[in-house]
């Protein structure tokens, strides 16, 4: 069979389907949508940033639509959910839970994320701890005192902080719930009561087999690079893995416009046909995370969607280029923008502070009416009766320049 050709314009489409952004959602979310959303994508990554909604909840409204943040906390409590260092920290479902314990009982080797040195030199503590959970019930590190502030003037962390995230990263205790974001930490053999390590552990060989395999089911349509990415894997030689899948049809070779070859996951071959006629069409116009997965790999995005993009909240005011938290505007297939804004809770107002179009993207009449749908939806489901906007670019949003007013009912 001749290799199928595609324009780089179906190749961001496939991408889009796999990540659920092609479409607007055809109906109201509910809560059975968390887990299967989160199952699409494999991972959900974890942020605390909020100076709009904090970004896992972001992902899931950008696929969902207008939901209650509250589900996603409820699916975590109810077990559907667990959390653990997979891309970095993310939520994922608790049935692959076997796919990350190899790492927890390596923790040596997860880096900066544990410190053994610290879980050694106060094993006796962290002993004691263990036996007031055991006893008491989960905890959150909130539970402690704080101490008081270290040599340099700063407060430290609390040393029970420091501990639970220990006894986290090295699967000792597993997270059951957050209040008001704030882990709730119980152990982990009563979390997962049925769990073996003696006959259900997998082999790190094993679980990073599927981890690749989810990483291509949830991209959709990949070059090899992008792979190890997903869930941090060191770069496997995956000549072997993807002839394996060629000979059991789970990917098909392609050839896209301006990106050589790419591999397609067979979850997205009945889409093929309209792909390759061009009668793919995106209709999505949505806020993104920047911890979105469709952005995460900033490479990735930048080689598929040709989005530029660095998180610039760490570096300092005056050396920012395009603000704090920068949010990526997706429209119709394309990573069109990017918004610079600040959810003001007590005043209900949802604050643009910089809006950019990217280089070749013109304001239209299109754009516009997508952009404003999509940001009034992100206002609506934030709480927001208003949304003001400051700098834009020319030509967009003339009739706006201070304000619109949000119909909430």
């Amino acid at each position: 069979m001749p290799i199928p050709q595609l324009s780089l314009s179906a190749a961001r489409h496939l991408h889009l389907a796999a990540q659920g952004l092609l479409k607007k959602p055809r109906r109201r979310a509910q809560p059975a949508d968390i887990l299967s959303t989160i199952q699409r994508m494999s991972l959900l990554q974890i942020d605390t940033i909020n100076i709009v909604a904090r970004s896992p909840y972001l992902v899931l409204f950008s696929r969902l639509g207008n939901y209650p943040s509250q589900w996603l906390d409820d699916a975590l409590r109810r077990g559907e959910l667990m959390e653990y260092w997979a891309h970095e920290a993310c939520f994922l479902p608790r049935s692959d839970f076997g796919l990350v314990r190899h790492r927890m009982l390596a923790p040596e080797k997860m880096g900066w994320k544990y410190r053994q040195a610290w879980m050694q030199e106060n094993a006796d503590e962290i002993e004691q701890l263990i036996a007031h959970i055991q006893d008491k019930g989960p905890v959150r590190s909130a539970d402690f005192e704080h101490p008081r502030k270290g040599a340099s003037g700063w407060w430290e962390w609390k040393p029970q902080k420091r501990h639970l995230e220990g006894l986290f990263t090295s699967g000792k205790v597993m997270v059951v719930e957050r209040r008001n974001f704030q882990r709730v930490y119980d152990l982990t053999h009563r979390v997962m009561p049925h769990w073996d390590d003696n006959n259900d552990l997998l082999s790190q060989a094993a679980a990073e087999a599927i981890m690749l395999e989810n990483s291509a089911r949830s991209l959709g349509i990949f070059r090899t690079q992008w792979l190890a990415d997903y869930y941090r894997l060191r770069q496997p030689d995956l000549k072997p893995v993807l002839k394996h899948w060629q000979d059991n049809h789970q990917v098909l070779r392609v050839e896209v416009e301006g990106q050589g070859e790419m591999w397609l996951h067979e979850d997205l071959f009945p889409l093929l046909p309209q792909a390759l006629a061009g009668k793919l069409t995106a209709s999505h116009s949505a806020v993104l995370s920047p911890f979105d997965p469709l952005v995460w790999d900033r490479k990735r995005a930048e080689q598929l969607f040709d989005f530029t993009y660095r998180l610039e909240c760490y570096t300092p005011a005056a050396k920012r280029q395009y603000g704090y938290f920068v949010l990526p505007l997706l429209h119709k297939g394309r990573l069109v923008g990017r918004m610079d804004a600040k959810m003001h809770r007590k005043t209900g107002v949802l604050e643009v502070i910089s809006l950019w179009l990217e280089e070749g993207v013109k304001a239209s009449a299109t754009l516009e009416k997508g952009l404003t749908q999509a940001l009034n939806e992100f206002a609506v489901w934030q709480g927001a009766r208003r949304v003001t906007l400051a700098r834009l670019p020319d030509g967009l949003f003339a009739g706006c320049r201070s304000g619109w007013e949000i119909d909430i009912a």
